[in-house]
């Protein structure tokens, strides 16, 4: 071992190292960390938070439309149709009545009403001012309506079997009624009432097609194309039979209970 050294030694010199250098063979000191300065970190930049789902609220649901009871407004698009059926009555010369008339009398009144009154034909006064039931028969159905039922005539509709006034109030005769029934149809079926008062004979008889007398008819309940109608006596009689208005009175109180007064 000894002699190994030596050699080693030896061989050290002749190639000219020196040996190992003392620094080299000093224990290395641990070079100390330095820590890195910590770069500062941007603050991740503020998200909102994302709005709640709008939620549209849901679309109103219609209320279903209330049928709007007969008589208690203005209808414009009834008003537009028994316009229309006042001008395809034009200046009727349907039938010899148009000779001695002064004004049609087509009808008067509210047109979706509970009740639709409908008489024979115009008297004197009805023919001058060209509306129905305005003389003295007209003013006591107008009692009956207002005094009695405690409507406004404006409340009804008011209209006769011809529209024009028969000589010497006559009653009308069946050519006259065939020239005027096609227009007071389309008027009852514009006006579409809940119940129909038939005011007399000829008014009974000819929306019933009935040769029935009227004191077998009134008092009782008809149908007229699925409207109910009531035949009562006509207010002209009432003035020559002041008596007899306790029975239109009857007839009178079932209209109202059916139409709910």
């Amino acid at each position: 071992m000894v002699r190994s050294l030596k050699t080693h030694l030896e061989y050290q010199r002749q190639s000219g190292s020196e040996g190992i250098a003392r620094d080299a063979a000093a224990p290395i000191k641990a070079v100390p960390t330095v820590a890195a300065a910590a770069t500062p970190v941007a603050p991740a930049p503020r998200v909102a938070p994302p709005p709640p789902p709008s939620v549209t609220p849901p679309a109103a649901v219609a209320a279903p439309p209330q049928e709007m009871p007969a008589g208690s407004g203005h209808a414009p698009a009834a008003d537009a149709d028994l316009a229309s059926i006042r001008d395809d009555l034009g200046d009727c010369q349907r039938c010899k009545l148009c000779s001695g008339r002064t004004n049609i009398v087509f009808g008067v009144g509210n047109p979706t009403p509970r009740i639709m009154f409908i008489g024979e034909g115009p008297g004197r006064d009805e023919d001058l001012r060209g509306e129905p039931f305005v003389g003295r028969a007209g003013q006591l159905l107008t009692q009956i309506i207002t005094n009695g039922m405690k409507l406004q005539r404006e409340d009804v509709y008011i209209a006769n079997i011809v529209k024009c006034r028969p000589p010497e109030n006559r009653n009308p005769e069946p050519d006259e009624i065939a020239a005027c029934r096609p227009f007071l149809e389309r008027q009852i079926d514009v006006v579409r009432p809940r119940v129909i008062v038939a005011l007399g004979l000829i008014a009974a008889q000819t929306l019933l097609a009935t040769k029935t007398p009227i004191s077998k008819l009134r008092g009782q309940w008809h149908d007229y194309r699925g409207i109910k109608l009531m035949p009562t006596l006509h207010p002209a009689y009432l003035l020559r039979n002041p008596n007899d208005k306790r029975l239109v009175w009857e007839d009178i109180k079932m209209v109202m209970t059916e139409i709910g007064l």
